[in-house]
């Protein structure tokens, strides 16, 4: 496996995991009532060790991996010298000093016990995925140019990830409508969760905007670029992501009322948790191409 390769790889670890903690500890914390999150986060336990292995695996693989692409591959992966020189003197040693702070709050979050490890984890999380904003492209940027870069780059993930990460909570959260003992927690849930919802679509694309001109200077339509190509996707994608979301608000949920049955609203957010997927992978590969 390339560095190039391996980086991607460790991205999307990142990416992926920090974004289901982010959003399904946000939604677990915030927005189920209290009964309803207990049951939620006993039913994701399994998923939350997961994640947490995997950011733990990837960030330790990250600075190796940065040090082998910026010095002259693998031989120097694992050189003290060279490990130093990257840690203490590059942007990307900064960030992924960030990232280790950011783990090691997530791996200490395990030592507290009920909504209080799961704000922990909200906040773990949530610094993880601003601290991979930091060695982002922004760092091409210099002056309050970078920083304003910066900012629109950590929201951009935050509220994406809040919409995307609290989605597998959702899917242990809909047949609970069924189910007498659990269905106005259910409804409340799922009622903040569209709440809450349209303001991280509305900021998600917003955010995307303001990125794309940031970076690009333009609309990203220079195909012969495979960054402008796969962020062209990416927008597609995000688009039918969109359309799903008002599509179970305004038309799947609604119809539960005439129709019980709970298998499209299940079908449509698996497809949602899909195409999410898909966006963290481009993401990932956009970290080691040029967009101009």
């Amino acid at each position: 496996m390339t560095p190039d390769a391996a980086l991607i790889l460790c991205r999307f670890l990142s990416y992926g995991s920090a974004v289901f903690l982010w959003g399904a500890s946000a939604y677990i914390c915030w927005i189920a009532p209290a009964d309803l999150a207990a049951r939620v986060s006993l039913r994701l336990r399994h998923c939350y060790a997961l994640a947490t292995l995997l950011i733990i695996g990837a960030t330790v693989s990250l600075l190796p991996v940065q040090t082998a692409m910026i010095g002259e591959g693998w031989t120097d992966a694992f050189a003290p010298q060279m490990l130093l020189s990257v840690l203490t003197g590059t942007s990307v040693g900064q960030a992924w000093i960030a990232q280790a702070g950011a783990t090691s709050l997530l791996i200490a979050s395990y030592l507290t016990t009920g909504r209080f490890r799961y704000r922990a984890s909200a906040v773990g999380a949530g610094l993880l995925l601003i601290s991979l904003a930091i060695a982002g492209h922004a760092a091409m940027n210099s002056g309050w140019l970078r920083v304003i870069h910066h900012v629109n780059d950590g929201l951009h993930l935050l509220s994406g990830g809040a919409w995307l990460g609290a989605l597998a909570p959702i899917v242990v959260t809909l047949p609970m409508l069924t189910d007498v003992r659990w269905q106005n927690d259910a409804r409340t849930a799922l009622m903040r969760f569209s709440t809450v919802g349209h303001f991280a679509v509305t900021l998600v694309i917003t955010t995307g905007v303001i990125n794309t001109a940031l970076i690009v200077g333009s609309a990203p339509l220079d195909w012969q670029l495979e960054y402008q190509f796969l962020l062209s996707i990416k927008i597609l994608i995000v688009f039918v992501l969109v359309a799903l979301a008002i599509g179970n608000r305004y038309v799947l949920v609604p119809r539960l009322a005439r129709n019980p049955s709970l298998q499209p609203l299940m079908w449509a957010t698996g497809t949602e948790i899909v195409l999410g997927f898909a966006v963290l992978g481009l993401v990932s590969v956009f970290g080691v191409l040029q967009p101009t």
